[in-house]
């Protein structure tokens, strides 16, 4: 068959291409259902604002999380779907319905690009809020040999090339593996946030024993 390179990959499946104009785009907001978590939820509200005032074409916001929701209502955002409680170790079947709208969102033509804004869980002691695109999906470094109909060539321990049969088809295989991997980034980047958010609360909840505890030390009598 056709030889189709990883510049060309993109044109295999409608969640892999990019298109011409963007004219709408969704994006996720992953925020907490609660707060006394410090600054947790107004740090990704504020990371996902930046973002939105720089896109020139409209905004639809699908949030999960009660924090995040009731901040982008008032500041009158679109929100066209809302999750809320998550449950504390959330799976890919718990999390399918979110990308099952926005996949929807983006294949029926209602939005040519989705983002995520979620908070990234680099340490106990840091997380950093962070946006990225979640759709079209990135193609690069998927096939380091290139893809073929039917036929693949991959890369052995000595660097030579060893083709391997696909059975279906790629565009069979894309099918059942693109949407699957679209639910599963969704779903990092909802246990990134939740690790975030019980770091940031515990942290919160120390400060805030240390100033208790400061607080009925000056007061003690002698």
């Amino acid at each position: 068959g056709l030889s189709q390179q990883p510049g060309n990959l993109a044109n295999l499946h409608p969640l892999l291409t990019t298109r011409d104009q963007v004219k709408a785009i969704d994006v996720i907001l992953v925020s907490g259902d609660r707060g006394l978590a410090g600054a947790y939820n107004s740090n990704v509200v504020r990371e996902a604002f930046d973002f939105v005032k720089q896109q020139t074409v409209p905004v639809r916001w699908v949030t999960v999380g009660r924090k995040g929701r009731d901040m982008i209502f008032r500041r009158r955002g679109n929100i066209v779907a809302e999750f809320s409680g998550m449950p504390p170790a959330p799976t890919a079947l718990d999390v399918a319905p979110i990308a099952r709208a926005v996949m929807d969102d983006f294949l029926n033509g209602t939005v040519d690009q989705v983002f995520v804004v979620y908070t990234d869980f680099i340490s106990t002691a840091k997380q950093v809020p962070t946006m990225k695109q979640l759709l079209p999906l990135n193609v690069s470094g998927l096939s380091r040999g290139g893809l073929s109909h039917g036929e693949n060539k991959a890369e052995s321990g000595t660097g030579n090339l060893l083709p391997y049969i696909y059975e279906p088809s790629v565009g069979e295989l894309l099918n059942a593996v693109l949407p699957r991997f679209t639910q599963l980034q969704v779903l990092q980047t909802i246990l990134e946030s939740l690790a975030s958010e019980h770091s940031a609360r515990m942290i919160a909840m120390q400060n805030a024993t240390d100033n208790a505890r400061e607080l009925v030390a000056t007061l003690e009598l002698d």
